[in-house]
């Protein structure tokens, strides 16, 4: 799962599970398939050398441990030996209070999340109107717009087009 706005862009690495349930979720191969995701479709974009930055989990990224082990223990050492393969890959986590700041002013291309929240509410204060969610890992382009269906406002003539038309617009961008 994956989304676009105007001015970030998020791969998933968990999707709509509950957060007490990350841990058993946030997989080597799970992260690893997020991260090859990312750079596929930063490709796919045109963008030929993509910078891939990765939220840390954990507040301030650990904080050197202090704050919990998973980025030292693996997700650091994952991220330096996938940095071989994917040379604009950041070889450790940033925090995630920060890091969508850094992405917002063009420091990265594309950010991997580590759960659901963590990429999208940065997504949506920044690009709600317009951002897109592409469906990565099929055999065919899917787009769609990121903030659903909007039951709550049907029929009254107030809900915005934009998120509709960037869907569409990306997914002729990722057919070509």
């Amino acid at each position: 799962m994956a989304f676009a706005g105007g001015k970030l862009r998020v791969v998933l690495a968990t999707w709509h599970i509950p957060l007490m349930q990350v841990g058993r979720y946030l997989t080597k191969e799970a992260l690893t398939a997020s991260i090859v995701a990312a750079h596929d479709l930063c490709l796919s974009l045109g963008i030929l050398e993509p910078r891939i930055a990765v939220c840390g989990l954990n507040p301030h990224a650990g904080e050197g441990g202090l704050l919990g082990s998973e980025e030292l223990s693996w997700i650091n050492p994952l991220l330096q030996a996938l940095q071989i393969q994917f040379t604009g890959l950041l070889p450790k986590t940033l925090p995630a209070d920060t890091l969508f700041w850094r992405h917002s002013q063009g420091e990265f291309d594309i950010v991997v999340a580590l759960y659901h929240d963590q990429g999208l509410a940065p997504l949506k204060l920044i690009d709600f109107d317009t951002s897109v969610n592409i469906t990565l890992g099929l055999p065919f382009i899917r787009t769609s717009p990121d903030h659903g269906t909007a039951y709550n406002i049907a029929g009254k003539g107030i809900a915005s087009h934009k998120s509709f038309k960037n869907a569409i617009s990306l997914a002729k961008k990722l057919i070509n």
